[in-house]
């Protein structure tokens, strides 16, 4: 089975709400839950909880904008050691600076959090009136063994809440799991496989539902595999405060354009190779595989669509210099 065709079908199981087991079979699952639980025996414990990091970064005319992020261990900055280097802040003071308005930071996220516990944090976000949205999930789906088309249904009923209650919505995809130092073969390359096709499925059920996605995949992949002691914290599974800081890089362009703060003139028009407009399971196949990458609905030639379904625009955004803008309440 071709991955763009996985994807689609995770994709289209969710949509419908069917089941999927079929797709990685049982024998493969029961050998990916036995090699983790061997894992688990060289994953340190993280020490204690993320940060809070809520509160009002930076300053600026204008009411603050409300910036909500969701999801795991990832999203709340669990093994930090501060607030400012968790991801909703390095995101919220880039995204004031950005803007010139103070930026409300309000964190839904909680360390262990599966797909099946957005729906709690997508209530409490909404009680503050969201502007824009982050969501980072998927990762636990994946070591919890949780349906990808059940994962991805419950994913798409919090982006749909969210956008129906006019909030812009950017979701960080599931991680490259096949990056996680302790993680021997053959584990390592089923998790890897696993987790690239569950953030395919979410880049093609997130962007029908009027949402936008960026890749973390390579994020969490060749850097962290180059310097494994530098971007993998003390417990050798979640990020450092260098590897949050990363991550946050790639994803404020996507953050500051879904709400109008990313300069026009900067806005990608920097192609990803040749094709960058691709039918959307192409593009979230693709888009698992490089680091930072954005994918967003477009259409061609006035249609949305085309033979092989929705168009999409895949884009690296340009990085820029940012400074952050420090909390002020």
């Amino acid at each position: 089975m071709g991955k763009a065709r996985a994807a689609r079908k995770w994709a289209a199981a969710a949509a419908l709400g069917g089941g999927g087991a079929g797709l990685l079979g049982g024998t493969v699952i029961a050998i990916l839950f036995a090699e983790a639980m061997l894992a688990k025996r060289t994953i340190g414990e993280p020490a204690g909880q993320a940060p809070d990091a809520d509160g009002i970064y930076g300053g600026g005319a204008g009411d603050p904008i409300s910036f909500v992020v969701l999801g795991d261990s990832t999203a709340c900055g669990l093994g930090v050691d501060t607030a400012e280097e968790t991801p909703g802040a390095l995101l919220a003071a880039g995204l004031a600076s950005l803007s010139d308005r103070p930026v409300q930071l309000s964190v839904a996220a909680f360390s262990g959090a599966e797909t099946q516990h957005l729906e709690d944090q997508v209530d409490q976000a909404l009680a503050v009136e969201p502007d824009v949205a982050l969501v980072i999930i998927g990762a636990n789906d994946v070591t919890h063994r949780t349906l990808p088309s059940d994962s991805v249904r419950l994913l798409v009923q919090g982006v749909r809440r969210l956008r129906e209650a006019g909030c812009q919505v950017v979701v960080g995809t599931c991680p490259d799991l096949g990056t996680v130092e302790p993680l021997a073969f053959p584990l390592r390359q089923l998790a890897r496989t696993w987790s690239r096709r569950l953030a395919a499925a979410q880049t093609i059920a997130v962007v029908e539902n009027g949402a936008r996605t960026v890749s973390l995949g390579s994020l969490l992949g060749p850097e962290f595999a180059a310097a494994p002691r530098e971007l993998f914290g003390p417990d050798r599974f979640h990020p450092s405060a260098a590897g949050y800081a990363s991550a946050a890089v790639a994803l404020l362009p996507s953050i500051a354009a879904a709400i109008g703060y990313w300069p026009e003139d900067e806005d990608a028009d920097t192609p990803l190779g040749e094709g960058q407009i691709l039918p959307i399971s192409y593009a979230a196949v693709r888009a698992a595989r490089s680091a930072g990458t954005e994918v967003a609905a477009t259409d061609v030639a006035g249609h949305e669509r085309g033979p092989r379904g929705r168009w999409a625009l895949l884009r690296r955004r340009p990085h820029r210099q940012v400074e952050l803008r420090e909390k002020t309440g």
